[in-house]
C-alpha cells in the first residue's frame, strides 16, 4: 500500500515514520510512504502556497493550484507505474482515495481505517493556516476527514494517525494477527461466543507482578479458567460501553 502525503512541512514526518511498526512495514515493503512538498508545485519564485481569502477575513488560505498540480502529478506517476495506456485523472482513479484533513470533515473511526485499508493508494492533503480553498474539497478530494472536535495547527498529525491506524491492519504488519481481533473497537472476543459492539473499548489487561503497592490483579485472571476469564472480559467491555 502506498501513502502520498502533501504538506508544506515535509520534515515533520521523519521521526515518527522511522520508528517501530511503521519502520518495519516500510523496510519489508508492506507500505510505501512518499512525502511531497507542496511548495515544489508552485509557479512563482517565492514558492507561494497561500493567499488572502475572498470576501475578507483573518488568516491565509492554501491555494488550489499547487494542490491540484501535486495530486495530478502523483496520479500521473501511478499511471506510469501501472503501465497502462489509458490516462488516469483525478476523477477516474478507483484504486486511489484522496483525503483532505479538515475540521468540518467526517470524524475518523476504526471503521474508516478498515475501509481505507482496502485501497492501494491513499493521497493525503495536509491543510495549514486558516484553511484550504473549498474547491479542493469539492473537486479534488474524495472525502474530508477530521480526527476530533478540536483545532490543530495543520493536517500533519492527522496524516500520521491515519497512516498508523491503517498500516497495522495490513497483512503481515503485526507479528500476532490476534492482536487485531482482541484490541479496542474489534467485533468479537476471539474463540468465544461473545459479540461486542464495534465501538467498544478493549477489556482491562494486567501483567506481572500479581501485586504492587497493594494493588492486585483480579483473581479471575489468575484462575486458569478461560471460560470465566472470557465472561469477565465481556462484562468489563459491556460496562465500558455503557459509560461511553
Amino acid at each position: 500500500m502506498k501513502f502520498d502525503i502533501i504538506t508544506i512541512f515535509p520534515k515533520i514526518f521523519g521521526s515518527y515514520f522511522d520508528e517501530s511498526i511503521i519502520k518495519r512495514a516500510r523496510k519489508n515493503d508492506l507500505i510505501d510512504i512518499k512525502i511531497h512538498n507542496l511548495r515544489d508545485y508552485t509557479y512563482d519564485k517565492h514558492r507561494t502556497v497561500d493567499d488572502t481569502p475572498y470576501g475578507g477575513g483573518p488568516g491565509m488560505i492554501l491555494k488550489i493550484e499547487p494542490i491540484y498540480k501535486a495530486v495530478q502529478n502523483i496520479l500521473d506517476i501511478q499511471n506510469v507505474q501501472s503501465k497502462k495506456n489509458t490516462t488516469r485523472t483525478i476523477s477516474t482513479i478507483r484504486t486511489t482515495r484522496t483525503i483532505l484533513f479538515s475540521a468540518k470533515g467526517k470524524k475518523y473511526s476504526q471503521a474508516d481505517a478498515r475501509r481505507l485499508s482496502k485501497y492501494k493508494n491513499l493521497i493525503l492533503i495536509c491543510g495549514r493556516y486558516e484553511g484550504v480553498d473549498e474547491r479542493v474539497a469539492k473537486h479534488i478530494a474524495d472525502e474530508e476527514i477530521s480526527i476530533g472536535d478540536y483545532v490543530l495547527t495543520g493536517g500533519e498529525i492527522p496524516a500520521m494517525i491515519l497512516v498508523d491506524s491503517i498500516t497495522r491492519l495490513l497483512p503481515g504488519v503485526l507479528g500476532n494477527i490476534e492482536s487485531l481481533a482482541e484490541e479496542s473497537f474489534s467485533k468479537k472476543i476471539p474463540n468465544t461466543k461473545y459479540q461486542i459492539p464495534n465501538t467498544c473499548l478493549e477489556y482491562p489487561q494486567y501483567t506481572r507482578p500479581e501485586e504492587f503497592q497493594n494493588w492486585k490483579v483480579p483473581s479471575v485472571l489468575l484462575s486458569g479458567n478461560h471460560k470465566k476469564i472470557n465472561e469477565w472480559r465481556s462484562e468489563k467491555i459491556r460496562a465500558k460501553k455503557k459509560n461511553v
